[in-house]
């Protein structure tokens, strides 16, 4: 018997059109992958119905069909760095991930992501991450591993009743008051992954202190109030104090991954009352900055 894929199947609803079979209509809704490759998926099961089960080559196209399909990336690279198991109940998973792996699948990302790397050593297909940090951000991502208590664990993050807390390397800021709040309004920026401050009432907000002085370089506690896409990056960047090593603020940068120069954040506590039977639990990252 085979173990769970450790890449969950992406879903599609297949919009109208006037395809004969459903491997016509993928062809046509994913023209930059080739025929043949779509062939290749079907031959090996990896095309499936809403159900689970696999598709024919010749299975007719209908509009509103829900089609499973794995995506899969030629040569895709192995991402260095091992994940931590820092706990594992029947209800949840913590995992202290390294820098640069994907938290899920996206983009040139498939199988080397930390949802795939966990599915495949704890034999669980029904994970799914509660929360997300960025794939160059290193440190816990927390994981509910049932269907039937995920809500309860998932209001946490909704009801901002889960503690998140960060450390950071990034340039003094002498002439600031600590801690200090940032306010501020986030939305979608240029090229389409980034994000940045704009006019208007503020929809995120981060404390930030500190706790270490160097020499030109502080080591920094961020503690994100609310959730935001790269909030704390945003809000760092925007007091003139860019996190360490940062790519993408305050100015894009093209530079390759670079095991010798990660982003210097790290998500290092999570804590909160555990909604289903009250205790308090804390998880702490071991790795440093």
């Amino acid at each position: 018997m085979h173990g769970p894929d450790p890449t969950p199947p992406s879903r599609l609803q297949l919009p109208p059109g006037p395809w004969p079979t459903v491997l016509d209509a993928l062809c046509a809704h994913f023209p930059a992958v080739e025929r043949a490759r779509w062939l290749d998926r079907f031959v090996r099961g990896r095309v499936l119905d809403a159900d689970g089960r696999p598709l024919d080559v010749a299975t007719p196209y209908r509009a509103g069909l829900e089609v499973q399909y794995f995506r899969e990336v030629v040569d895709e690279p192995r991402i260095a760095g091992e994940v931590v198991l820092v706990h594992v109940d029947a209800h949840l998973a913590v995992a202290d991930k390294p820098h640069f792996l994907p938290v899920m699948p996206a983009g040139r990302f498939v199988r080397e992501t930390l949802l795939a790397r966990l599915v495949a050593q704890l034999g669980n297909p029904d994970l799914v991450p509660l929360h997300r940090i960025d794939r160059d951000t290193a440190g816990l991502v927390l994981f509910s591993a049932d269907p039937a208590s995920r809500s309860r664990y998932s209001a946490l993050f909704a009801d901002r009743r889960i503690e998140k807390h960060y450390e950071a390397f990034a340039p003094a800021l002498p002439g600031m008051q600590f801690p200090h709040v940032r306010s501020s309004r986030i939305e979608r920026g240029e090229p389409f992954f980034r994000m940045r401050e704009t006019d208007g009432p503020p929809n995120s907000s981060s404390r930030i202190d500190v706790l270490e002085c160097g020499d030109g370089v502080w080591r920094y506690a961020l503690t994100p109030i609310t959730g935001r896409k790269h909030q704390l990056r945003v809000h760092m960047a925007a007091l003139g104090a860019p996190i360490a090593n940062d790519r993408l603020y305050p100015e894009l940068s093209t530079a390759a991954d670079d095991a010798g120069r990660p982003l210097r954040l790290l998500a290092r506590r999570l804590a909160f009352v555990d909604p289903l039977d009250g205790t308090p639990r804390a998880f702490t990252s071991a790795r440093r900055l």
